[in-house]
């Protein structure tokens, strides 16, 4: 039985929405799901209800859009079997929700006053029920006005380029101010969850790793769409060096990912989903001490 450990819905920067995702999970015969939207901890409870009813475990996550702020690059926190609706996760999140979606907002402004044929309502329509725009909400509109055909292919790099090496920012980039990455897993050990670095190698976070084990983390995410052999080798000797749980997941997103994947293609295996229970347990056993 496959295990999926990270997974995007329509809340947050997903294409498909739950049902959906969850229809994929039993054609591909996976077991395990985790839902890590974005920031959000929004319906995980009505998710592992929903799981239960059509056989596969919905293990309840998140996805923290951290910051290391000594080396200037974007860490990502994976939790799993966090607390829905725990004070210090919305107090953390809510905010980043907040400004990303006011962000995103400006840019569309940006893009039509530079004279391209889209609207507010034009990228709402993809945004609609979820936690606010994303970057992708606003290129699925320019692919639906004929200006691109990917998401993420030449016109998302000029429009969201970063202007780094010298280079002036893309007219639509609007740089979000992130949450620090080591209190994004002290948060997820308040909300009762696992904290797991996600995708080291996509965002050169290796250097943070001792920080974050002194933080609390407990995992690592190795395998991965965006990592190579590399990548792979050096998130190893990571989780070997800290005592880490190795973790693997497709970051799967639908029609909105960087990379054609297929959910569960990155599955870990079953001893994964139990390792990071007993860590739980392990965690739940200090706190009561």
């Amino acid at each position: 039985m496959k295990v999926e450990l990270h997974c995007h819905t329509r809340l947050s920067d997903g294409s498909f929405t739950f049902d959906e995702i969850v229809d994929l999970a039993v054609q591909e015969g996976i077991g395990h799901l985790a839902i890590t939207n974005h920031d959000t901890t929004r319906d995980l409870q009505q998710m592992v209800l929903a799981g239960q009813e059509r056989g596969v475990e919905i293990i309840p996550g998140i996805e923290i859009s951290g910051y290391d702020f000594t080396r200037q690059r974007r860490v990502h926190i994976l939790g799993y079997y966090i607390e829905q609706g725990n004070a210090a996760i919305e107090a953390l999140c809510t905010p980043l929700l907040e400004k990303r979606h006011q962000g995103c907002l400006i840019a569309i402004d940006r893009l039509i006053e530079a004279r391209y044929s889209i609207t507010l309502d034009d990228v709402m329509k993809h945004a609609e029920g979820g936690t606010g725009i994303y970057k992708q909400h606003i290129m699925h509109a320019l692919i639906e006005q004929g200006y691109t055909t990917t998401i993420y292919g030449d016109l998302y790099k000029k429009l969201f380029s970063r202007g780094q090496s010298g280079e002036q920012p893309g007219i639509a980039y609007i740089p979000t101010e992130y949450v620090d990455a080591c209190e994004a897993v002290r948060v997820i050990l308040q909300a009762g969850g696992v904290p797991v670095l996600a995708h080291p190698g996509q965002y050169r976070s290796f250097e943070l790793v001792p920080d974050l084990v002194e933080a609390g983390l407990q995992g690592i995410e190795v395998w991965h769409p965006l990592h190579n052999q590399e990548d792979e080798r050096r998130a190893h000797e990571y989780a070997l060096e800290f005592n880490l749980v190795m973790t693997g997941g497709s970051d799967f997103h639908g029609f909105y990912g960087e990379k054609d994947v297929q959910l569960g293609s990155k599955s870990p295996g079953i001893q994964v989903v139990n390792n990071l229970r007993e860590r739980k347990q392990t965690l739940l056993g200090k706190e009561m001490i």
